[in-house]
């Protein structure tokens, strides 16, 4: 449950009213109006209604400049819940909270880039001696899923501004998780044919599942408020080892195994992005104003059919390998 704090107009009870009434407020109360006309309520929202009330405040909210909307977690609440309020009660977190985590895990700052460094240092080192212990950690610490998550999020709600930083993060990322082994390749070459390895450069329709499920699961977990610590692993188990051996690959001139990692890297991406955007979509994770909806419907149109597009040319890809592969080389 959330308690709410909202300041509006005077003129505006009837409609608080209304709007409590319609995510059924535990509790609404009304403050005495200030000199200057604005006046403050109050009411206690359950989680699964906390999105419809702030898209209802909002809505009300653009004319009077100094209106604004506190949202605080209640960590206790006397008398406790029925059964049945208990069952009826959703997890879900409101767009606005989601927006804000988001936000700060896409931030390009010196951790950020810290965390990448080192992440594909340690993903490196693993990827060469076959240990899979070692890899495991490097995902633990690479913060990818917060970029990716970001560029899918402000699609859905078209913001543009969260889009243009999102990508920024997603493009250092790549840029820092492929560049470093090739450096390392370049100075240090040395067989490259460990298991670990030669399996990140291997394409299959496997792979496209995999992807699916962790970016299904990383946004499913980001609109239900839970942690996203384990599927944050699982899209960088994605995306981090693929962009590593791609970097190792370029750098010992191994351009027919660089390509399958390339490949494999590029369907996880897309699948990620692709799933991420289906999951928002249904948890109708959309503006809140009309004039972004129309904006966002388009991007949304051209952000889908893009990645289908990429998709159905990787597996054309996949099918005819061999053939491709033998006309390359």
């Amino acid at each position: 449950m959330k308690y709410l704090e909202i300041v509006l107009n005077e003129s505006s009870s009837e409609i608080i009213k209304k709007i409590a009434e319609n995510v059924k407020a535990e509790d609404l109360r009304f403050y005495p109006v200030d000199k200057d006309g604005m006046q403050i309520s109050r009411m206690i929202v359950k989680d699964y209604y906390l999105q419809e009330a702030i898209n209802s405040f909002c809505h009300i909210m653009g004319d009077q400049i100094t209106s604004k909307i506190v949202i605080l977690p209640i960590e206790a609440y006397l008398p406790k819940n029925s059964e049945k309020d208990k069952k009826e009660e959703k997890a879900t977190a409101s767009k606005e909270a989601i927006y804000n985590e988001i936000k700060k895990n896409s931030n390009i700052n010196s951790n950020f880039i810290l965390l990448l460094v080192f992440s594909t240092i340690v993903a490196t080192i693993g990827l060469i001696h076959n240990n899979l212990a070692i890899i495991i950690g490097a995902m633990v610490i690479a913060p990818l899923l917060g970029p990716n998550m970001a560029f899918s999020f402000a699609v859905s709600i078209g913001d543009a501004q969260l889009m243009y930083s999102s990508i920024k993060a997603v493009l250092l990322g790549f840029f820092i998780a492929i560049i470093l082994p090739l450096i390392f390749a370049l100075f240090f070459g040395q067989n490259l044919d460990t298991y670990e390895l030669v399996s990140k450069t291997e394409v299959s329709y496997d792979s496209f599942i995999l992807a699916l499920a962790s970016g299904a699961a990383a946004s499913l977990s980001i609109t239900a408020g839970l942690s996203s610590i384990l599927v944050g692993v699982m899209v960088s188990a994605a995306l981090l080892p693929p962009a590593t051996v791609l970097g190792l690959m370029l750098g010992s001139g191994n351009s027919e195994l660089a390509i399958g990692a390339a490949i494999l890297l590029l369907i996880n991406i897309t699948s990620i992005n692709l799933a991420s955007k289906v999951v928002f979509f249904i948890k109708g994770i959309r503006p809140t104003f009309w004039d972004k909806k129309e904006k966002a419907k388009k991007s949304m149109i051209i952000y889908i059919l893009s990645w289908i597009i990429i998709l159905i040319i990787i597996f054309i890809y996949i099918y005819y390998k061999p053939s491709l592969l033998k006309s390359i080389f």
